[in-house]
């Protein structure tokens, strides 16, 4: 089995808001330097995004991929690569689990990534370390702003906390 990235953060929200900014995905080019587009294609019959295509600018990395999304109850999405330009693999989830009341979230989020490009595979996992990071970072600023913020789309400080994870892909 390839090998995979995961880290976590603690987020001052319940995990239902949390899961809400994440299923958000016309939201993503707000928050994630990364992504300049989101579309969703499908829907499952629950209503939540089945299949959903990102447009995607990390420095040296620059795609038009689609990916596959499960949703596992109300705290777990996962995805994988539909296709895609530059990438043969792009797996990866969010995990939500409730801390202490309720009122806090730890978020885990892991990821496997594989270009078509040869790289070595301390690279990539160095690669795969910062575009969690950056996501997660990205991910609780955005919801922690607050409702009012994620309505009128003006949390620029997230979305400048996701862009550096461009900057750090460009030194690799």
């Amino acid at each position: 089995m390839a090998e995979h990235t995961s880290s976590s953060i603690t987020i001052e929200a319940a995990p239902a808001e949390v899961m809400g900014v994440i299923a958000d995905f016309d939201r993503y080019p707000e928050w994630t330097g990364e992504v300049k587009e989101a579309e969703v294609l499908d829907k499952d019959d629950q209503g939540r995004a089945a299949q959903v295509r990102l447009l995607l600018d990390a420095g040296a990395i620059k795609d038009d991929h689609t990916l596959a999304y499960t949703w596992t109850g109300a705290n777990e999405v996962s995805w994988s690569l539909v296709k895609s330009q530059m990438l043969r693999a792009l797996d990866g989830s969010y995990r939500l689990a409730a801390l202490g009341n309720g009122a806090r979230t730890e978020v885990t989020y892991q990821l496997t990534v594989d270009v078509k490009i040869p790289m070595l595979g301390m690279i990539k996992r160095k690669a795969e370390k910062v575009i969690i990071d950056r996501a997660l970072a990205g991910l609780k600023k955005r919801v922690e702003s607050g409702p009012a913020e994620h309505a009128a789309g003006s949390d620029h400080a997230a979305g400048s906390a996701a862009t550096g994870s461009a900057d750090e892909a460009k030194k690799l």
